[in-house]
């Protein structure tokens, strides 16, 4: 083959023809490989590909962060009769513990965990909230320890759908982790079902932003609903920024002053069980509009 090749170039030369000088490939534009959609192969572990930002809070464990706020709105109730919520008992405003917690999937079992457990309480004349937030599946732990520390044997919880939902999911977890769950006995009032008893047919449904919009006349602006706050957690483990945690955050916090305003209103609306329908919810629901709440710095402001 080499043979026929030199004996082809040598007729060449003998009539004349010089071979074409070979052409040297022109480098390429610097972006050309990006606009032809060219990947570039990369080894190792998978970068973020956007500025992650700063995570909300402060980092109290490996992995765990603490948001802490306090402000004036909701005001604290004064001691008051759980007739509403069908249970015979005198609460005590500095017994209540509200919670409320924002998950990986809205399904619950097994498989399901929180990624903030959202906790408040009335201390020191304010509405204090604290907000608790895992950056790694490593830290779970930590932050149930952490939520299990601020729980009294006295404590009286205040959530919306957590009997359903969040405690029992909350007991998975500590189960899963080998803790004794210390949400087990605790008085517990689910405002889900008095809402309900008093306000089923007459508003389009009960949901937390219907009932907020009802009583308290709250109106969320720029929230991140509820259903988005797997996506957001999930996107910052991928490598994602960590911006949309905040409006977790945000959209948690609201939820927890949400809680405390509606409980104030039911709370100022009732009666022992013996003074009226036993268990009906309504006891003195006064006709009175409630005060406005400023969507983003939950202050009461009225019209």
């Amino acid at each position: 083959m080499n043979a026929l090749a030199d004996k082809l170039r040598g007729l060449r030369r003998q009539a004349g023809v010089m071979p074409a000088p070979a052409r040297r490939p022109e480098p390429l534009a610097g972006n050309l490989s990006q606009l032809l959609g060219v990947r570039q192969r990369v080894s190792g572990i998978p970068r973020r590909t956007t500025e992650p930002g700063a995570l909300p809070g402060r980092t109290i464990a490996p992995g765990l962060q603490l948001i802490e706020t306090t402000g004036i709105w909701p005001p604290a109730p004064t001691d008051f009769h759980a007739g509403f919520a069908r249970i015979d008992e005198m609460i005590a405003s500095d017994r209540l513990l509200l919670f409320d917690t924002e998950t990986t999937g809205l399904a619950g079992g097994t498989g399901t965990r929180a990624f903030m457990i959202g906790v408040a309480d009335w201390h020191e004349g304010q509405f204090r909230e604290r907000q608790l937030l895992i950056s790694t599946l490593a830290a779970e732990a930590a932050m149930l320890d952490c939520f299990a520390s601020w729980l009294r044997p006295d404590s009286v919880l205040v959530s919306y759908n957590g009997k359903s939902y969040d405690a029992p999911l909350l007991k998975t977890r500590f189960r899963l982790h080998h803790r004794a769950c210390p949400l087990g006995g605790l008085t517990h009032l689910d405002l889900l079902h008095p809402v309900r008893r008093r306000w089923r047919g007459v508003w389009e449904n009960c949901r937390l932003a219907t009932v907020e919009h009802q009583l308290l006349r709250v109106v969320r602006e720029d929230d991140l609903p509820g259903s988005e706050a797997p996506a957001a957690w999930l996107g910052y483990l991928r490598g994602g920024s960590a911006t949309p945690l905040h409006r977790v955050a945000h959209h948690n916090s609201q939820d927890l002053r949400s809680l405390g305003g509606i409980l104030g209103h039911l709370a100022a609306n009732t009666a022992p069980l013996s003074a009226g329908a036993p268990g009906d919810g309504s006891g003195g629901f006064s006709g009175v509009a409630p005060a406005c709440v400023h969507p983003v710095l939950g202050k009461p402001s009225h019209p």
